[in-house]
């Protein structure tokens, strides 16, 4: 079997009860595909029908506002899931953006993937309904720390949820994903590094 679907089945293993034959089964709906740096994997407008698992590598989804500035959503490292709901569920336009920091390997999955999947795990349900409360968390607290949270705290937050990601991303996507400019996030590490705050 395919490393990187390997990868997949511990990372299912490990939140669901599934044996290595129920993996096999599922593992016919699914594709491993990689992505060279900086690629462009769906623009804005488009309707996609595919999720992602990062196997290795980094994704990022993101905006661009109407006067060219980026602002990122999220960042997907590996064993990240990363989709555009939009399309994968409503089969509408996508508002945002993906592509590849780093050359990635992700494992796709279809819009129908969990659907074929629980007919011969049932648990998957389970896990589908767990992800998307996961993901609606996630955004809620992300939303409550862009409209309340200091630049501090924001970022504080962002070594908490992505503790590798300070040194693999530039400090301009860092910024822009806690929405503050990349001057404010050097006076954030300042600070820290004042405070005697290892980042």
């Amino acid at each position: 079997m395919d490393a990187h679907l390997e990868i997949f089945k511990t990372y299912l293993q490990k939140k669901v009860s599934i044996t290595d034959e129920q993996f096999n089964l599922i593992a016919v709906h699914l594709k491993v595909k990689s992505f060279e740096k900086n690629e462009m994997i769906l623009m804005k407008g488009d309707v996609s029908s595919q999720g992602f698992f990062v196997s290795t590598g980094l994704l990022r989804s993101y905006s661009i506002d109407s006067k060219g500035k980026t602002h990122i959503i999220q960042f997907a490292p590996e064993q990240w899931w990363l989709s555009e709901r939009n399309g994968l569920l409503f089969n509408e336009p996508s508002d945002f953006f993906i592509d590849s920091v780093e050359v990635t390997k992700a494992v796709i999955m279809t819009k129908d993937f969990m659907n074929e999947a629980a007919k011969h795990v049932t648990c998957m349900n389970d896990l589908n309904n767990k992800m998307l409360n996961n993901a609606i968390r996630f955004m809620q607290k992300r939303i409550n720390m862009l409209l309340s949270a200091t630049a501090e705290e924001r970022y504080l937050n962002f070594i908490t949820l992505y503790p590798n990601l300070t040194l693999r991303v530039p400090q301009w996507m860092i910024a822009s994903y806690l929405g503050i400019t990349p001057e404010s996030l050097s006076r954030v590490r300042k600070d820290l590094a004042h405070k005697h705050f290892r980042t």
